[in-house]
């Protein structure tokens, strides 16, 4: 299996999960509730945390994608 099929599984994998954790009655599962967790967006700090980081891996993942490189 190459590069392709071994992401195509992984992502596969994530989003059967996703899946069954937006489909079951079970609370904090989904990778939003995950997220919301990890960073705390219920706080002030931890809202500001999240932005930071995803504008900081946006800035990153655009210009990797368009342009190449490392």
């Amino acid at each position: 299996m190459g590069p392709n099929g071994v992401w195509g599984v992984i992502l596969g994998a994530a989003f059967a999960y996703e899946m069954y954790g937006v489909f079951n009655k079970t609370s904090g599962d989904t990778l939003s509730e995950r997220v919301r967790a990890w960073f705390r967006t219920s706080t002030r700090g931890g809202k500001a945390a999240f932005v930071i980081a995803w504008l900081g891996l946006t800035a990153w993942f655009i210009p990797h994608i368009i342009f190449g490189g490392n």
